[in-house]
């Protein structure tokens, strides 16, 4: 019997979705009492090396308001060559291609394990513009126009030679600047010539605008900032006080300009390198709703921003780029539930239909979205609504089905749709309420709820979304804890659940929620990467990876806690967008005292060698490249560390008897242990 963690592990590298609940509440009343939704975290682009594409059409389903595609999950009569849609019950036609199926002869996309499958459309005559030789009579002389054709656009092929010069002879902009001035840059005219290019030539085809910023824009439509360096660009402070002067402005006319761009499958990549901000909040529609990528570094010469650069040109096994174009989402669901809405690099299409719910989470009021640039590693948060009555129960062993179709144009130039279908297990709640408990996903649940407070981050004040996020924790704890009235020592949490509040905990302390201490340009940066990767890398950026390294045994995963912080020891953090290392009083001793250079301690050498090994691997696979940081006890960057670690030892406690050893941190934030001594009591309370 596999076990439900082996379950959401089994689905996740076959269909790359993941459910905050593998058991769905079959009514609407109870789904609402569950406090975290129906939701699902999906990457379209999963790698599968075992997913070869067909290289034939998708069977639909001949309902005009359906067009599901044949799944695993559909019934067939083999003898009738008839299939019936696990959606509308539409019975439907096999085509005459398919007369030699039965049941020892099935077609890939029957085979359960097949849930996904990635088709290739073959290009249709009337869609490609054919080669057609002109014959004429020869009566009269052919007159050559005065302008060649594609005068100012060619393809790459035929100017390869002078865009390598072109690139060659840049230079600095060699005009003066005033001393007490800014560069003038008309960045947002710049951009929206790009755009507009684009959108005469290729309009509804794959393309990517590449943006490089060296500072932010100073005239002209797109301003963020004005041209006199006593004027500080906008902090957050001016923002919540409304004195942002160009903001709204600004922000308006990228906001069109990404309309524009999505509305062609235009990808904006932005990447932006300066030592002060350059305008990304302004600036974060071109590359969140386009799909496209932001990079933030110091400088372009550092090694980290041209490594991050050629990570975006990888290719696979085939040789194909690891990107993709011009993608739409359409998701079909069960009648008994309905689609809320979308958060992540994607736009709406205003797709209606009998799936689409009223209530909208994100990007709502549709069941289809544009994606303009896709990856393996992009992923959408999707919410769901059960809308199936308390009164009109749903008959034992019934099961939801969601399917995702995903249509995209491959780096290869071909047109493909990949298919996911997925199918879960109804449950009544008031019967099978454990049923429903074991099947929850709690590492799914803590991103798809973090990705809702981030989204609403964006438009509401940042307490509120703390409050909201708190009372969430509470009614959950409310609803699966186990305990006595007003006796917080008697709440317990089972496994399923048990580490759902420490994910709370970390991201209310994360930069994706809290803005002190970060510029606007550096919280849409840290946004941005949270609301497009994957369950394991947003994991990571809530929670941080520690891994300490000692004499004492091989290197092992430790707690995200300041009693980690040991002098003889190494830890290796993990944050996503920083990678430490952090030596401890002792070893950093040994280290200045140069033991790792004598022979007779090689083990040392060996110890201070493992963790930069394990940091280089990481290194070099991640994008954007982390930032590198070697540091020791009292070095001015393990900060860093610092303010990551859960404070179970600050300044106040640090001599309480039996406290363990540790290192002690200033500062006046709670510690989980307090934090979860707050919610058990706020949990059990009877006033609640």
């Amino acid at each position: 019997m596999t076990t439900f963690p082996e379950f959401i592990q089994q689905n996740e590298d076959r269909d790359g979705v993941r459910f905050s609940w593998n058991v769905w509440p079959s009514s609407r009343l109870e789904a609402t009492r569950m406090v975290v939704p129906v939701a699902s975290l999906f990457t379209p682009l999963k790698e599968r090396p075992d997913l070869p594409p067909i290289q034939y059409e998708p069977v639909l389903c001949s309902r005009a308001t359906c067009r599901a595609v044949l799944n695993p999950l559909c019934q067939v009569d083999y003898r009738a060559k008839l299939w019936a849609c696990n959606f509308c019950y539409q019975r439907n036609q096999f085509p005459s291609t398919y007369a030699g199926i039965s049941e020892v002869n099935q077609p890939a996309e029957l085979l359960p394990q097949f849930s996904t499958i990635e088709y290739v459309v073959q290009e249709m005559l009337g869609l490609t513009k054919p080669t057609a030789a002109q014959a004429g009579r020869g009566q009269q002389q052919q007159q050559q126009p005065a302008l060649p054709s594609n005068r100012f656009l060619q393809p790459v092929q035929k100017i390869d030679m002078n865009l390598t010069d072109l690139l060659g002879e840049l230079q600095r902009d060699p005009w003066p600047v005033t001393q007490g001035k800014r560069s003038l840059r008309s960045l947002g005219v710049a951009m929206s010539i790009a755009v507009g290019l684009l959108e005469c030539t290729f309009p509804n085809t794959g393309a990517r605008i590449m943006t490089f910023i060296g500072g932010p824009a100073t005239q002209g439509p797109g301003m963020v900032v004005g041209d006199e360096l006593k004027t500080p660009i906008r902090s957050w402070h001016d923002i919540e006080k409304d004195n942002a002067k160009f903001m709204k402005k600004a922000t308006k006319h990228y906001e069109a300009l990404a309309g524009r761009a999505a509305a062609n499958g235009h990808i904006i990549d932005i990447y932006a390198c300066a030592l002060d901000q350059t305008g990304l909040a302004e600036m974060k529609c071109c590359t969140n709703h386009t799909g496209g990528y932001m990079v933030m570094a110091d400088s372009f010469n550092t090694s980290l921003f041209k490594q991050t650069f050629q990570r975006v040109f990888t290719k696979d096994v085939q040789g194909a780029f690891k990107m993709a174009f011009a993608g739409t989402l359409e998701i079909k669901t069960s009648r008994e539930i309905k689609i809320s809405g979308a958060i992540g690099p994607c736009v709406s299409l205003n797709a209606k239909g009998p799936s689409v719910s009223e209530n909208e989470i994100g990007t709502g009021g549709t069941c289809q979205w544009k994606i303009c640039g896709l990856d393996p590693n992009t992923t959408l948060a999707v919410y769901f609504e059960v809308v199936n009555q308390h009164n009109a129960p749903i008959p034992q062993g019934g099961r939801g089905a969601v399917q995702y179709v995903t249509q995209y144009q491959h780096s290869s130039g071909q047109r493909r749709i990949r298919v996911t279908t997925v199918a879960r297990n109804w449950a009544d709640a008031q019967t099978q309420i454990q049923n429903i408990a074991a099947s929850f996903d709690q590492e799914a649940a803590a991103i798809l709820m973090a990705r809702l407070a981030v989204h609403r981050a964006e438009s509401e004040e940042g307490p509120d979304v703390l409050r909201w996020l708190d009372r969430q924790l509470i009614r959950l704890c409310q609803k699966f804890g186990d305990y006595h009235k007003d006796d917080p020592n008697s709440f317990r949490f089972s496994e399923t659940f048990s580490l759902y509040p420490q994910f709370m905990f970390h991201l209310r302390r994360s930069p994706f929620l809290q803005v002190f201490n970060n510029s606007p340009d550096e919280s849409s940066y840290y946004r941005h990467h949270f609301m497009r990767q994957d369950l394991t890398q947003s994991l990571i950026m809530i929670q941080p990876i520690l891994y300490a390294y000692s004499f004492n045994g091989p290197p092992e995963p430790v707690l995200l806690d300041s009693s980690s912080i040991l002098p003889d020891r190494i830890l290796l953090m993990d944050t996503f967008f920083q990678i430490l290392i952090y030596h401890g009083e002792t070893v950093a001793q040994w280290r200045k005292a140069g033991y790792q250079d004598m022979p007779e301690y090689e083990n040392f050498r060996h110890l201070l060698q493992a963790p930069v090994d394990d940091a280089q691997e990481i290194l070099h696979t991640r994008f954007p490249m982390p930032r590198y940081i070697d540091t020791e006890h009292g070095g001015s960057q393990a900060r860093f560390l610092l303010s990551k670690v859960n404070p179970s030892q600050t300044h106040n406690n640090m001599y309480a008897w039996g406290q363990e050893s540790g290192a002690p941190i200033l500062t006046d934030d709670v510690s989980l242990q307090v934090f979860m001594d707050h919610l058990k009591k706020l949990a059990v309370s009877s006033a609640a």
